[in-house]
């Protein structure tokens, strides 16, 4: 069995202000699953903290791309470094979030090495570009758009290396249903599946499947992003954008399940619970939950 290995990436750097001079919360992600206990019930190996640049967006004003790019370059490659170091080292790799632009960090470190794909558990898309938007700004919505080369290229073509992930090696899942987004990704044949085509078909079944895709000769893995938005904000109201019409606990673990057993699934990031919007602490305990039985032997 492959060790598991638990990485923090606190960084909020792609994430706009929740209000004037305050950042946003979720770089506590990390501090509060380790509280929980998740190093220990995963019998995991604690691989340190990757330590972000301090959010600062300056004089940024809209229009000027997107704020905090030159800290978001360098801590993806910081971020990629030690992605690379536990990949090639045969671990599977926990990274524990802060917003969703830290996976820019996993999908450079696997480009480095390879050719790999991913599968996106995100309530959205988080392909925000240019060419689909006049709004662009917080990487944290633009990450997956960033990672397939769509956008400028001070975050696209880090070492060279665009795209970091292929439109054909991208699967999406948990897509509110009636998505406007979701024509772009079939004209670019990138898989994705709404919650309602997931409880229809079964979101193990609709796992399962996908994963033998991404298994394929072709790919030398892939890695897993989930985004606690996901779920519904019933039972995950501690996020920045809390979507209704969401996964629950359940129907999530049955998803994340059969991806990060595969035997060719290199890692998992999770990103975006903000612990300063869950003062009970059971939106929390619960997310905390559904990784561990996701990842529990079987």
């Amino acid at each position: 069995m492959r060790n598991i290995v638990v990485v923090d990436a606190p960084s909020n750097l792609g994430l706009r202000p929740p209000a004037p001079g305050t950042v946003p919360g979720c770089y506590k992600l990390a501090g509060a699953l380790r509280e929980r206990g998740l190093l220990r019930r995963l019998a995991a190996f604690d691989g340190g903290v990757v330590v972000p640049p301090r959010y600062d967006r300056g004089d940024w004003r809209e229009g000027d791309g997107v704020f905090n790019a030159a800290a978001i370059a360098s801590y993806t490659r910081k971020l990629a470094d030690r992605v690379e170091h536990h990949v090639r080292g045969e671990d599977f790799l926990v990274v524990l979030g802060g917003d969703c632009s830290i996976q820019l960090g996993a999908a450079l470190a696997l480009r480095r090495i390879g050719r790999y794909g991913i599968a996106s558990l995100d309530g959205s898309a988080d392909f925000r570009h240019p060419g689909n938007s006049d709004r662009i700004g917080a990487a944290g919505g633009e990450e997956l758009a960033l990672a397939t080369g769509r956008g400028q290229e001070d975050l696209t073509d880090l070492e060279g290396l665009r795209p970091y992930v292929r439109d054909e090696d991208v699967c999406l899942f948990g897509l509110r249903d009636g998505d406007e987004d979701r024509a772009e990704f079939t004209e670019l044949k990138i898989t994705n599946v709404t919650v309602g085509e997931l409880r229809k078909w079964g979101p193990e079944n609709i796992a399962r499947a996908v994963a033998q895709t991404l298994e394929v000769p072709e790919l030398d893995g892939f890695w897993v992003h989930l985004d606690a938005d996901i779920l519904d904000p019933s039972v995950m109201p501690a996020v920045d954008s809390p979507d209704p019409g969401g996964l629950f606990a359940d129907e999530l673990l049955d998803l994340l399940r059969p991806f990060v057993r595969s035997p060719r699934c290199v890692g998992l990031n999770v990103t975006i619970y903000d612990p300063d919007l869950d003062p009970d602490g059971k939106a929390g305990d619960l997310l905390t939950d559904v990784i561990v039985s996701a990842l529990a032997p079987s």
